[in-house]
């Protein structure tokens, strides 16, 4: 994946295999983020579209190859809502808080009055700032991810990644990531986010990439989104049509006939 960013590099992956307790996740993966991209991962279930964001946080070490970032690369990172313990005693202001600042210090407990006032204007600016007291309980899915965007956005990050952003939210809230996703990428953020939603999600990204444990294709939506290429990565033939000059991909095998892929 060399990706549609002509501008300066952030990071490099070059032929990275990797996986978990010595069984291999990603085979020969070479990726290339930079600094003007915003690009859909997408891959079934267990394709290693996850693994492969953790390579670019470094969470995850590769078996071979190697991996390189700028220097100081400001990152940030937006978790699957299913992943996160709802249960936890805070706030939506704290949880912005204890993200730590861009400079990397945890402000909490003792945040500064600039440092509250910058994730209260963060906070505004997605529209949830009427909620900084409320327990993270007590949101919306909508707002729960409204959230996370503002805990990443906090730490002013040059790169955005994002796991399934808007898996288990409704279509209106899905509509509402993806306008936001896009104002901050004109704003300068590099964004990479995962997703297995094709019509909802991946149709209106300018840059996407097919991942099955390795990189199947990578290109716009027209040259990706072609029932060869989507055979390949989900493993079940997809016819792909045309309306109002945007592809449309449908599920052919005969329990999901005229299903939209979801």
């Amino acid at each position: 994946m060399t990706g549609t960013g002509v501008g300066p590099e952030l990071i490099r992956l070059t032929d990275v295999d990797a996986g978990y307790d010595h069984e291999v996740v990603l085979h020969d993966v070479n990726v290339h983020v930079h600094e003007d991209q915003f690009t859909g991962i997408v891959g079934p279930s267990g394709a290693g579209k996850t693994t492969l964001l953790r390579l670019m946080l470094g969470i995850v070490r590769p078996m071979s190859g190697s991996i390189e970032m700028r220097p100081d690369l400001r990152m940030a990172y937006v978790p699957q809502l299913e992943t996160v313990n709802w249960d936890f005693p805070v706030t939506v202001l704290e949880c912005v808080l204890m993200s730590g600042s861009r400079v990397g210090r945890v402000s909490l407990p003792w945040a500064s009055k600039p440092e509250k006032a910058e994730a209260h204007a963060v906070l505004e600016r997605l529209g949830i700032d009427t909620l900084a007291d409320r327990q993270i309980r007590n949101l919306s899915g909508g707002q729960q991810q409204r959230m996370f965007l503002a805990r990443a956005l906090y730490r002013r990050p040059e790169l955005l990644l994002l796991d399934e952003p808007t898996s288990g939210v409704d279509v209106t809230t899905r509509h509402d990531v993806l306008h936001l996703l896009a104002d901050l990428h004109e704003d300068g953020v590099a964004i990479v986010l995962t997703t297995h939603d094709l019509n909802g999600m991946a149709a209106h990204l300018p840059h996407l990439v097919c991942v099955n444990h390795r990189v199947i294709a990578d290109g716009t939506p027209a040259d990706v989104m072609r029932p060869e290429v989507l055979e390949q990565t989900f493993g079940a033939r997809m016819e792909v049509l045309e309306h109002l000059g945007m592809r449309v991909v449908v599920d052919e095998r005969p329990e999901h006939a005229m299903k939209w892929t979801s």
